[in-house]
């Protein structure tokens, strides 16, 4: 090998060990960064805890504000916080009347999928009835004011019948249908015996789901909610509708507790 190779490979030599170290430095400049990076990332709440908002007349769909939740948005809030990595537990702010009982079967869908993976705890805020109260009960736990209304388990469906009115004013409504029934609830004329036994049917198969998916999720008597009755908050707690009194902040304080004590999927 002659003198001036010799060198050139010296060089080389130098040349990969001071390219090394510049990567070296680069890995842990670049690993300093992303460690303050996690430090930093902006959560609208602390400590790991995603805040879901159900709040307004729950209806399927994706459409959320004016005083509605859609069951496809809130699903996709909640099966996002529950899959991401750097979220430990989910809580549901619910302050709503209730809504759709489909829409709140669909929200339900998207509970237990995020139970699965981390806890879930509801914060009820002002009112957390009916269909918002059936969408509660699938969480981990509960946590309401002593002030806030919820319960009111049960299904309603409201007809109006102006036909008394429309007679007065002399306005006929003629109906072309397929079917007796094909016009059953409409405005322009009262409905029937046998349309009211069917109708009321409907209500008592939705209700009879509904209450007996309540008794399951949270062990509580028929007798002390078949009335459907509006509870406060803490009457809730007596009857097992609700587990902890606390606003919003207590609320996220016990999912994190759930989230430290190796949460395994199962309900609380």
């Amino acid at each position: 090998m002659s003198w001036f190779e010799d060198e050139m490979r010296k060089i080389e030599r130098k040349k990969l060990r001071k390219n090394g170290l510049k990567w070296f430095l680069a890995g842990i400049l670049i690993a300093v960064l992303l460690i303050i990076a996690l430090a930093f990332i902006p959560f609208s709440e602390e400590g790991g805890v995603k805040v879901v908002r159900i709040e307004g007349t729950i209806v399927s769909g994706n459409s959320y504000g004016g005083g509605y939740i859609g069951s496809e948005y809130a699903g996709s809030q909640i099966r996002e916080a529950a899959d991401n990595p750097l979220v430990d537990a989910i809580v549901l702010r619910v302050n709503s009347p209730g809504g759709s009982p489909a829409g709140a079967q669909e929200i339900i869908q998207d509970v237990e999928y995020a139970k699965a993976k981390k806890p879930v705890v509801v914060s009820m805020g002002d009112i957390a009835t009916s269909a918002a109260y059936h969408i509660s009960s699938h969480s981990d736990l509960i946590y309401a004011n002593p002030d806030t209304m919820t319960g009111s388990i049960g299904t309603i469906w409201t007809f109006h019948d102006i036909s008394g009115s429309l007679e007065k004013e002399g306005v006929n409504v003629s109906v072309v249908k397929s079917g007796d029934q094909k016009d059953i609830g409409s405005e322009f004329r009262s409905m029937t015996d046998e349309e009211r036994d069917y109708v009321q049917n409907i209500v008592d198969e939705s209700f009879e789901l509904f209450i007996e998916d309540v008794m399951v999720q949270r062990n509580i008597t028929r007798s002390d909610i078949e009335e459907a009755q509006i509870v406060r908050g803490a009457r809730a707690i007596e009857l097992g509708l609700v587990d902890r009194t606390g606003n919003l902040y207590a609320a996220m304080e016990g999912a994190r507790e759930l989230s430290r004590v190796g949460f395994t999927g199962e309900t609380a």
